[in-house]
């Protein structure tokens, strides 16, 4: 009897997480994206790839590679790119499994995003200035070991996210109603919330509402937890060192960094910059986000090529 009325119960939880997860499918509209500019999209290797188009295309290319989240896109990049655009031709493309790009039930890995990144330099500029952030930073340090760019400017880049690789927790996170289920509540506005004042924002005024809707419903469409289900498992960490990485490219390296972060301190920047001979500027009154919280700042550092190290 006790075990009829544990398999009942859970039946129901289980109806009950598959009738919730409907219901939000069916909100999660197809959204405009936040980043302006002319939007376009090509083929690559079985994706249709999204991404936005600002400035002149006369001008110096620059491409913009969003970090990984569980909500991430080209968004991220909103103020910068509208900064740059001033004086460069802007690039800034939605990953593959992300933003408005497809969303296919692949085992998404670092090797992946490494030849996407470089392949997309390699297809969508003429030796450009190159801006990531977060994870695909490493991506990015990898791909210019062989492609043909003219500076790296990266805020905040890491080589690990979320510890050892757990092949559990991705199939949990990839099954059909537990792990939509699951999903739904990493990505719920209470989630994105949290996740943003413990680790994105300094000033949680800076996450406006639009913002927060923006991310949300962009979690909500088709798709949208498998390549997130190899981030928060591991999955989506490189295997190469990227003090080691950094040390390699041959071309000019800036790290931008909030002196407010704790998931990735300061010091853990001041240590890759003297590692791989980068400049180092930071800014004040930012964690994980400093581009997004102060893009003037950002894309002035970006344009007049400031080296100070702090």
């Amino acid at each position: 009897m006790k075990l009829r009325n544990v398999l009942a119960a859970a039946a129901g939880t289980v109806g009950g997480t598959a009738l919730a997860n409907r219901l939000l499918a069916s909100r999660g509209e197809e959204v405009e994206g936040l980043l302006d500019g002319d939007q376009g999209s090509y083929r690559w290797r079985g994706f249709d790839i999204a991404y936005a188009e600002l400035g002149d295309p006369e001008d110096d290319d620059v491409l913009l590679f969003h970090g990984i989240n569980a909500a991430t896109s080209n968004h991220e990049f909103a103020g910068v790119a509208e900064e740059l655009a001033e004086q460069y031709h802007v690039i800034a493309p939605d990953l593959p499994g992300f933003g408005h790009s497809d969303r296919p039930p692949l085992l998404y890995s670092a090797s992946l995003y490494t030849t996407f990144v470089a392949d997309a330099i390699e297809e969508l500029a003429d030796q450009p200035l190159v801006v990531a952030s977060g994870l695909t930073g490493s991506y990015v340090a990898e791909a210019a070991e062989s492609a043909d760019i003219d500076e790296l400017v990266l805020a905040c880049p890491t080589d690990s996210s979320m510890g050892s690789r757990q092949v559990w927790l991705r199939a949990l996170v990839r099954s059909p109603v537990l792990g939509q289920g699951l999903f739904n509540l990493m990505v719920s506005k209470r989630g994105l919330s949290y996740f943003q004042s413990d680790h994105g924002y300094y000033d949680m005024d800076n996450y406006t509402e639009e913002v927060r809707d923006y991310e949300w419903q962009t979690a909500h469409q088709p798709g949208a937890r498998f390549a997130p289900a190899s981030f928060v498992s591991g999955f989506l960490d490189p295997d190469t060192d990227l003090a080691d990485t950094l040390s390699a490219v041959d071309v000019p390296v800036t790290l931008v960094w909030g002196r407010n972060s704790d998931m990735l301190p300061l010091s853990r920047g001041r240590s890759l910059a003297e590692a791989a001979d980068a400049g180092l500027v930071v800014f004040d009154r930012a964690k994980l986000l400093p581009h997004t919280e102060h893009p003037a700042q950002f894309a002035e550092t970006v344009t007049d090529g400031k080296r100070a190290v702090q």
